[in-house]
């Protein structure tokens, strides 16, 4: 294949804007942000879940509660009635009056022990009160700090995407002076080794593989016509002289 020299080193214009391209696609992902948003994402999806459960349990815990209470107003209007019925001297028997002194006694002991479970369960409530008032609060904050960073990695994002917009651009503009079938060699060659599809000769070394040319090929660069498109024998990319060659 054969092209201008101007337009070889055309070539390796496109090649330095694919690079700064390359650079900036990699910066883009590996921003710091994107690793502390993923641990914050983390963090808010275990408290999340955490405050979830506490909620239940809060929930739960009321509703055991307003239970409980409910038993002992059961409990304590009986044991009233059978109190009211007993100082009314409505009951004469004396095994009545006996086994109703024995029923008001055991409602007390019934009332104690609901009250007791009362005064457990309501404990278990406020402990997941608290604890639901906590998470809240650590939700909010990581919330706040998953924003904070989202915010930052967004900006430095649109300061690369504004900038490799602009490489973008230049580069439709120099690949536009470049032959086709030289810029459709070079595109194939970019694909194959990692992104580097062309190199220049600088003195008797390729800059794409970094290694010198043996004398033979020296030889070879220096006969080949100007307008030819050289090849390195060691990598084959697109080799390019330039002033700078030496050769």
């Amino acid at each position: 294949m054969n092209a201008e020299p101007a337009d070889q080193i055309r070539l390796l214009d496109v090649q330095g804007l694919d690079v700064r391209l390359s650079q900036l696609a990699h910066k883009r992902s590996s921003l710091p942000e994107h690793a502390e948003i993923e641990a914050l994402e983390g963090e808010l999806t275990q408290l999340r879940d955490l405050l979830v459960a506490a909620r239940t349990e809060e929930g739960d815990t009321a509703r055991e509660q307003t239970k409980a209470e409910q038993d002992v107003d059961m409990v304590r209007q009986r044991s009233a009635r059978d109190q009211q019925r007993l100082d009314s001297g409505s009951v004469t028997s004396p095994k009545d009056l006996e086994s109703l002194q024995s029923e008001i006694a055991s409602l007390a002991r019934r009332q104690n022990a609901l009250e007791d479970i009362v005064l457990e369960v309501m404990e278990r409530n406020e402990g997941a009160a608290a604890r639901v008032a906590e998470l809240t609060e650590q939700v909010g904050s990581v919330e706040a700090r998953l924003a904070e960073a989202q915010a930052r990695r967004d900006a430095a994002a649109e300061q690369i995407d504004s900038e490799a917009a602009s490489v973008e651009k230049e580069r439709e503009a120099v690949a536009a002076a470049v032959p086709d079938p030289l810029l459709a060699l070079y595109g194939k060659l970019r694909g194959q080794h990692g992104g580097v599809g062309a190199a220049a000769l600088f003195q008797r070394r390729c800059e794409g593989c970094r290694l010198e040319l043996n004398i033979t090929e020296v030889n070879d660069v220096r006969a080949a016509p100007p307008e030819e498109v050289l090849r390195c024998e060691n990598c084959r990319r697109i080799l390019v002289r330039t002033p700078e060659s030496g050769l």
